[in-house]
Parts: C-alpha cells; sequence; structure tokens
C-alpha cells in the first residue's frame, strides 16, 4: 500500500503512467487504440469487471463506515513515533516471506542480504522497531513477496479479481498470500494477551492503506480504473524487480554523466539565443498542427517584436536543463517547504498539518446538480486579504501545489479559499447538464459563479468583508485567471485586487496539440513500452521514498528519467485526466461493466475539442481558435496593470512568437524565466522571492 500512496503523490501532482507473465516482451498495445490502454497492458483483459466492480464499491463502503473509523480511533490514541515504531516491527518479522521470495527467484545474494538486514534490526534495532541496517550500514530494504517468487517460476497471473476486503489481486497474488501465511510469525500467537497484540498489529498495518483509499476516491472520477492499473504497474515492477536500488544509483549516474558532457559542449560550442529558442519548442510539429484546419499558422505576431530577441528578467544561475517535458517535472518531485507527511498526520484527529487545517464547506450553482466543494482556511484577523487558487488541468480542489500556495499566502497573512479546475470531473457535476469545458467565455460563468457565492458563504460565515482579494492560477488555471481578470475589468462583480497567472497557455489549440504531439510519441518506440513505463515509475517512487529518508531538504541537479520515461509519466498523467472529463461528461456509472475506455483510448486533447467543443457551442473554426487564446483579452493585457504573469523561455505549451506578442501586451507585468519549462521552476527561490514580493499586503491596493 505505500506503494500507491508514493507513486499518486508523486505522478498525479505533474502537469503531473504507460495477465502478465514473465515472458519476453511483445508489443501488446491494441492497434486499434491511439494511445496504450495500460490496465489492458499490465492486467489483461478483465474478465470478471462486472463482478469486481461491484465488489470494489462494496469495499468502499465497508472501508468508510467500518474500517476506517477503526484508523481514526487507531492513529488518535498511538502517537507517530508508536506508529512507526510498530510498523517497522512488523516489517522485520515479515522476513521470512522475503527470504522464501528470494530463494524462489534464486537469488542468493537478495537472501543474503535481507537475512544480514533481519538479523541486525532484530539484535540492534530491538526486535526490528528500528532499522540500523539502513541507518549505520546502509543497508536498503528490499520488497519481496512470494507472488514475486511464483512468478519467477512461471505460475500465470490470471484474471484480475476484487474481493471482500481485497481490492486488487489475482489467483497467482491468492496463491501467493496462502503460502506466506504460515510464514506470518503472528500466525502462531495464541494467548488472548498476545491476540490483542496481533489485532494491533493488523490495524496498525492496514492504517498504512487509507490515505492511499482517500487519494484515490477524492482525485479520480473512476477509483476501480486507476486502482487496477496502479496495481498491475506495481507488480509488474516487483516482479522484474525494478524496484531495486540499482535502478536509481544507475539513472543518477548516467545522467551526472550526461550533464558533464553537455556542459562540456555548451562551454566549447556556445549555443545561440535563436538555437535555444527552437530547442524550447522542439515538441510542436508543423504538419501535426496544419492537419487541423482551425488552426491559424499566419497569424499575425507583434511587428515590433517580431525580429527582437526575448530577454529573460530572471535567471535561474544553477538550474541545469534536461529537455522540456522532464525540467517540467521537477515541481512535482520537489515540494516548495519540503514538508514531509505520515500516516498519523493523514488519520489522526490530532494532527495540526496546514492540510488539516483546511476546511471543507459547498455552495450549488444549479439545483439538478451536485452541490461544489471548495476548502478554505481563515485568518483570525477579520482585515485579512483573501487568496483564490485555481490549479492545474483537471486538478482537483486538493491539488497538492494549491495547498502549498495556499501555506505559503496564510503565512503572509492571507486566508485562503481553493477551488479545483473547471476541466476536473467534480465541477463538472456541479455545472448544468450537457456543459462541456473549454471554451473559456463559458466556463469562467460557472468558475465565478462558484467563486462569488464561497466568498459569500465565508463573509456571512465568519462576519466579515474581503477588501483586498488576489487570484493566482497554475498552468489552464492561469489561462481561467486573466479571463477572469478580462470579465471583471468590465463588470466587476468580485472586487479582485490583483491576478497572478503561473505559465498560461497562450493559445489552448496550440497547447492542445503540443500535449498530443507529446502523447503520440510512444508510437515511435512501442516494444517494451510496459517494461520503459515501469521504469520511470520505479525512479518516481525511489526518488521520494529517498527524499522521505532524508533529513535535510533533498535536491537533486537534474532527474535521474531518460526523455522517453519522462514522456511516458508526462503522457499517462495527463490521459488520466482527460479520461476522468470523459468518463464524467459520458455519464459512466462507476459500479457496472464499461465499454466506455475503447472511446476513452483513442481520443486525444484535440480529438476533444473537435468532438466535444464545437458541436456544443456551434462556432466556426477560426472563431474557436481565436476565443480560446489570450489574443482574446489582448485590450485588457493592454490596458490594465493589476496582474501578473510568469512564464519561461522554454515552457513547450507556447512558442518564441507567442512569448513576444504577450510581451508587447503585458509589458512588464511580464516576468521571464530563463528556463524552468512549464511550472519546473515553482520550488525555486528565485520563484518565491518575486511571488512573495508581489503578493505582500503592503502592496496591495482595493479595486
Amino acid at each position: 500500500m505505500k506503494f500507491y500512496k508514493k507513486l499518486c503523490c508523486a505522478l498525479f501532482a505533474l502537469m503531473i503512467l504507460p495477465a502478465c507473465a514473465m515472458a519476453k516482451e511483445t508489443v501488446t498495445v491494441s492497434k486499434t487504440f491511439k494511445y496504450p490502454d495500460y490496465a489492458h497492458e499490465f492486467v489483461g483483459r478483465d474478465k470478471f469487471e462486472g463482478f469486481n466492480r461491484k465488489m470494489f464499491v462494496f469495499n468502499q463502503k465497508l472501508n468508510k463506515y467500518a474500517i476506517k473509523p477503526v484508523h481514526i480511533v487507531w492513529a488518535s490514541i498511538m502517537p507517530k513515533y508508536g506508529m512507526d515504531r510498530i510498523q517497522s516491527a512488523y516489517t522485520n518479522i515479515e522476513y521470512p516471506k522475503r527470504l522464501v521470495s528470494t530463494l524462489l527467484q534464486r537469488d542468493f545474494k537478495a537472501a543474503g542480504h535481507e537475512t544480514l538486514r533481519f538479523l541486525t534490526n532484530t539484535t540492534i534495532g530491538l526486535a526490528g522497531m528500528y532499522d540500523p541496517a539502513y541507518s549505520l550500514f546502509k543497508l536498503e530494504p528490499l520488497k519481496e513477496d512470494v507472488a514475486q517468487g511464483l512468478a519467477k517460476c512461471k505460475i500465470k497471473q490470471g484474471p484480475y479479481l476484487v474481493l471482500p476486503f481485497i481490492n486488487s489481486t489475482s489467483p497467482r497474488s491468492l496463491l501467493g498470500s496462502i503460502i506466506e501465511c504460515p510464514l506470518d510469525a503472528s500466525m502462531y500467537i495464541g494467548s488472548p494477551i498476545t491476540a490483542l497484540v496481533k489485532a494491533g498489529l493488523i490495524v496498525n498495518r492496514t492504517s498504512y492503506a487509507q490515505p492511499v483509499i482517500k487519494l484515490v476516491e477524492s482525485n479520480f472520477a473512476d477509483p476501480y480504473d486507476i486502482t487496477k492499473k496502479l496495481w498491475g504497474l506495481e507488480r509488474y515492477i516487483k516482479e522484474n524487480n525494478y524496484d531495486r536500488k540499482e535502478i536509481l544509483d544507475k539513472a543518477i549516474k548516467e545522467c551526472a554523466q550526461l550533464s558533464a558532457v553537455n556542459e562540456a559542449a555548451r562551454n566549447t560550442n556556445p549555443v545561440s539565443v535563436d538555437e535555444k529558442e527552437k530547442a524550447g519548442n522542439n515538441l510542436i510539429v508543423d504538419d501535426t498542427i496544419k492537419g487541423y484546419a482551425w488552426f491559424d499558422e499566419n497569424r499575425n505576431n507583434n511587428v515590433d517584436l517580431a525580429d527582437k530577441q526575448l530577454v529573460p528578467d530572471v535567471i535561474l544561475e544553477d538550474f541545469k536543463p534536461q529537455c522540456p517535458v522532464t525540467d517540467a517535472m521537477r515541481t512535482a518531485l520537489f515540494e516548495i517547504d519540503g514538508k514531509k507527511n505520515s500516516i498519523w498526520s493523514e488519520l489522526s484527529v490530532w494532527n495540526r498539518t496546514f492540510e488539516k487545517k483546511l476546511k471543507t464547506s459547498s455552495v450549488n450553482i444549479d439545483p439538478n446538480r451536485d452541490d461544489y466543494e471548495f476548502k478554505y482556511i481563515m485568518q483570525k484577523d477579520k482585515n485579512s486579504p483573501l487568496v483564490i487558487i485555481f490549479p492545474s488541468i483537471g486538478e482537483g480542489v486538493a491539488s497538492h501545489h494549491s495547498i502549498v500556495f495556499a501555506e505559503m499566502f496564510y503565512k503572509q497573512g492571507y486566508s485562503a479559499l481553493l477551488v479545483g479546475s473547471h476541466f476536473h470531473w467534480e465541477f463538472i457535476k456541479s455545472t448544468p447538464e450537457g456543459f462541456k469545458p473549454g471554451i473559456p467565455i463559458n466556463d469562467i460563468v460557472y468558475l465565478r459563479n462558484i467563486v462569488q457565492k464561497a466568498i459569500h458563504k465565508l463573509e456571512q460565515k465568519y462576519d466579515r468583508k474581503f477588501e483586498n482579494k488576489v487570484v493566482i492560477g497554475t498552468s489552464f488555471g492561469a489561462f481561467a485567471t486573466l479571463f477572469l481578470a478580462d470579465i471583471e475589468s468590465r463588470d466587476n462583480t468580485l472586487n479582485i485586487s490583483k491576478y497572478i497567472s503561473v505559465n498560461p497557455p497562450v493559445e489552448l489549440i496550440y497547447a492542445a496539440n503540443a500535449i498530443d504531439v507529446n502523447n503520440d510519441m510512444w508510437k515511435e518506440n512501442p516494444v517494451d513500452i510496459k517494461k520503459r513505463t515501469a521504469l520511470g515509475a520505479s525512479k518516481i517512487i525511489q526518488l521520494v521514498e529517498k527524499k522521505a529518508k532524508t533529513k535535510e531538504d533533498f535536491k537533486l541537479d537534474m532527474l535521474p528519467f531518460s526523455e522517453d520515461e519522462a514522456r511516458l509519466i508526462t503522457c499517462f498523467v495527463l490521459r488520466q485526466k482527460l479520461s476522468d472529463l470523459i468518463f464524467t461528461l459520458e455519464g459512466t456509472k462507476t459500479s457496472r461493466r464499461t465499454d466506455i475506455y475503447d472511446k476513452i483510448n483513442n481520443i486525444g486533447y484535440l480529438d476533444y475539442i473537435k468532438e466535444y467543443m464545437p458541436k456544443e457551442n456551434k462556432y466556426t473554426r477560426e472563431e474557436l481558435n481565436d476565443i480560446t487564446s489570450l489574443y482574446h483579452i489582448s485590450d485588457y493585457l493592454k490596458n490594465n496593470a493589476n496582474y501578473k504573469i510568469y512564464h519561461t523561455l522554454d515552457d513547450y505549451l507556447v512558442n518564441q512568437n507567442q512569448l513576444k506578442d504577450l510581451r508587447a501586451y503585458a509589458g512588464k507585468n511580464l516576468v521571464l524565466f530563463d528556463r524552468g519549462s512549464h511550472l519546473g521552476y515553482l520550488y525555486r527561490n528565485e520563484f518565491k522571492d518575486v511571488l512573495l514580493k508581489d503578493i505582500d499586503p503592503q502592496n496591495l491596493s482595493s479595486p
């Protein structure tokens, strides 16, 4: 279960992955699909989907009403230190199953490694409550189970199954669990007292699954499908031993060598600004864009800047760029404040972490639809300003980086209101039947309505009036921020003092094409896609674990991913967001067997625009291209000063001509960073310094 938590947290803060016997890799992706069907890739055909989905819903309700309350009580009476020590001890006594697994795999080196760890932790580590094997002797723990040993013995995985109390398994995994039973020392506890101890061990161990369950249920429209994908991915990683430390160590070493070579080449042959600009936008393939008739390849860019070079306002001195897609992943893997959460902080009623301080409320914008939930936190000072946070595309109200921004603003004296993306499935469920997001002037009507009602509700409840308000958005949320600013400049309803837009796309159709081009690159090398995807995912998990074990802030000059791995991971994340949206728009039921994924796996972002938006809104292609771009609000950008845009010269969702136009419109209201790609610089002090200066309450003025 730890695997799911670490993988989800890392992958889905990104802007942000692509049965199964131990056979030689072949190309198994269905030729009828434009994009890989990862559920089929990793678990095979879901023969019992109807039954499995019903069992999954049953397990969700069982957890909500019976299991989770026990875990909350446990975490509330047991201190964090105690939970961690018990979990460590339980992991130690699971040594026999890990030993049997390594022996079944004929991996005698790993068997010796595990034995040495067990003896060290059992003696010096006080029966395994501590881990001196790692802290003193750097003996990394292995994550072995009998099922992966059975895989090595050529036993087929069998069909995917969901059973009562078990959300994901297979016949091979069930057989492995049966074999593990006599290897579990706690099975031999007989007295009432020791039986109570055993119960405590089980409750403590199973409580570590709760954050994962919460993450899956609250972030995805179809929790069953994502659970199946992640389980299949986990099994594939374990059964191929891609979770071993050597995988990450080798990747870090290779990246360091590549960095040294690239640095030497740069010093010998300096790259011109023009070449840098071309390299920063190498994802855009003109033929692909021109394939869509509404893309205006002859757009007139600003004449005054057409022949001039863009000059960055902020230099990231020690930022070592890789490829734009890899650079964009940096923020997702390195939190701004380096916080380290725990299972205790997720469950205990005594937990006082910032995320737990956030409260939840709701508003309704259509009496026939669901209420829309938002999160907020209030300052005691009734004169505090308010920040309203719009996240990146497809992110929910509890987006990790929305919470990070909320905490940053809260420390500056702001109250905070967190709203999800209007491209998120929960937003769709609150809007009138038939609404399809993507047209900014339509989307903002509902987004603005939600914000207005939420502010009114908070002002009434806490008896205050927010005189100063700031809106901040990232990526797609940054785009929405500027369209909201344009509407408010003509119809001042919200009384916003300032708008902050971080890496907004300039043209949505252009950005959608860039995403699709990136997602389509898997076709250039479809062989071993499971292996390549699994290696990328394993590196993410190990990075998260490495960071958790590091007391000081964990930094890496370069991420240990190949460009191919970075593209696959980004493709999985962005396609999952589109999948959730279409799943909801089509009114799909989570408790029934469905063939909706046959459709979803054939739809990219441009396909979504072609299939959903023009039919719904009846725009001509030329009109659609205009109203989904910042060119549509150029008058606002030219004639107002109550906004700030942060962007980078190498963002792969824009091109240099678009940035030149943005500079011409925004002037000093545009702050350009020399690198960082798409949001890959948010953890940097350079960004925090300029942002904190802009949001200083002393610099705000009422609209």
